[in-house]
């Protein structure tokens, strides 16, 4: 493999420096990508009003499910590639890399034409207000077509990254990001293009993402080089990708099912409802984002350490990644109590939309370290090949609980903070139940490396 400047070797030095100079460029690049998201926001919601800032708003649960599956294969396509790069097996690294395209593409187009299709059906079902219900529509139509480079892009990213090439990503994003700044302010204010504008502006700036990572990936001289004339499935390859990406998928997709639940609740308050939690949304996704960035640095260093036999290096990367995840959270949480009215203005300047945005901000700025806590766990037990077990205490612990309480609870003290509270309330006791079950995995993991030793031994 070539020793390229932008490759990490995660298996040997000082774990916590290579963490955070993994992490940082990981966490620049995911705020990069809200970016294509706030951008919209703000943009529609001081230039278009907050109708239109509703509009978009109303879209993001729905987004979610239907992507996060499909990403969720990324994850397995990433977790593959680096497991193969720690045991040096450059040949699987091949193969995994090109099995990992070519479902890059065809899911991209698969997800890209379903949700062209279900768009109005399913705003409806969620009980979208009339008043937003065809500006929703035509984002989300418009949006969706920009899927396949979406997929490109992130399945492209996660393999650069495998190699710890988180660096590359985050140029990518960074010149695209500017990019789409620019077309929205361009498309709304100038062209005066409404939400079209800025779902337009979003789906230009992805394609320009997915050619470069692309381009990269053909022109690369190491083991995870594409060619376009070999791209197939490998059938060994394109399982494992599946077998750890699809519960990795449906995590991330219970975990929007039960927020179309609540979106569904949020819709019944109104439009100054659906805008301040679209506000205090995208305030919410820095912090998720930066927290999930430690936890895909657990998933990618705990993958090369489990490929070339490191087991006790993977506990030291799990506390190392909890720590920093933790630390993150709270520094965020402080900032957000201290200066949470002044945040949202960026978003809209309407103070009942100000209001109802801080009823979730508050509360979360308490909460974040239990989340934080969740995800890293989550990240580690991928990195060893083990996802079903996060997607079922997940499925249980996060849906069902959420989904029971709007029912419930809720129904029988009917507030926007109430509904909000389902959000610590299920990750708290999800975490607890996930972490029991990290524990006796790892446990059981390292056991069996034992005994496969002492067999090699004899």
């Amino acid at each position: 493999m070539s020793n390229n400047r932008y490759n990490l070797d995660m298996t040997k030095g000082s774990l916590f420096p290579k963490i955070l100079s993994f992490a940082f460029p990981l966490m620049v690049t995911g705020l990069l990508q809200i970016v294509y998201n706030a951008a919209d926001v703000m943009v529609v919601g001081r230039f278009a009003g907050s109708i239109s800032l509703a509009a978009v708003g109303a879209t993001s649960t729905l987004v979610n499910l239907l992507l996060n599956l499909f990403l969720g294969l990324s994850m397995g396509s990433g977790v593959v590639v680096a497991k193969h790069i720690g045991a040096g097996d450059g040949a699987a690294v091949h193969r995994s890399v090109h099995s990992a395209m070519l479902l890059s593409l065809i899911s991209g187009i698969l997800i890209g034409a379903l949700g062209v299709l279900i768009s109005p059906f399913a705003l409806k079902a969620m009980g979208t207000p009339k008043e937003v219900l065809t500006l929703s529509t035509l984002y989300l139509r418009i949006f969706f077509l920009g899927t396949p480079a979406n997929m490109i892009f992130n399945y492209g990213a996660s393999i650069l990254r495998a190699t710890g090439d988180s660096k590359r990503p985050l140029y990518i994003l960074t010149s695209t990001g500017i990019l789409n700044v620019l077309l929205n302010l361009l498309f709304v204010i100038k062209f005066q293009m409404d939400v079209a504008g800025v779902a337009l502006a979003t789906i230009i700036s992805q394609y320009v993402s997915a050619i470069c990572v692309f381009y990269i990936l053909i022109n690369i001289n190491s083991f995870i080089h594409l060619s376009p004339k070999k791209l197939r499935f490998y059938k060994d390859e394109l399982l494992d990708i599946l077998r750890i990406g699809i519960p990795a998928g449906l995590q991330g997709s219970l975990f929007s099912l039960s927020n179309v639940i609540i979106q569904s609740s949020i819709n019944s308050f109104g439009p100054a409802a659906i805008a301040g939690n679209t506000a205090s949304g995208n305030v919410d996704s820095i912090i998720f984002t930066c927290c999930n960035s430690v936890s895909q640095t657990a998933t990618t260093f705990t993958s090369q350490n489990y490929g070339a036999g490191q087991f006790k290096r993977i506990r030291r990367i799990y506390f190392n990644c909890i720590g920093v995840s933790a630390a993150i959270a709270v520094i965020f949480g402080v900032a957000l109590l201290c200066f949470g009215p002044q945040i949202l203005t960026v978003f809209s300047t309407d103070a009942e939309v100000i209001e109802m945005g801080l009823i979730r901000l508050r509360l979360f700025a308490f909460t974040y370290i239990i989340n934080s806590a969740l995800d890293v766990t989550t990240g580690q037990m991928r990195g060893l090949g083990k996802s079903v077990i996060p997607m079922i205490v997940t499925m249980v612990g996060v849906c069902g609980l959420r989904v029971l309480w709007v029912f419930t609870v809720f129904q029988k003290y009917r507030s926007l903070f109430m509904l909000y509270f389902s959000y610590p309330v299920s990750w708290l006791i999800t975490g607890i139940v996930l972490v029991i079950m990290y524990a006796v995995t790892f446990n059981k993991i390292l056991k069996r490396s034992k005994e496969n030793e002492t067999s090699c031994i004899r």
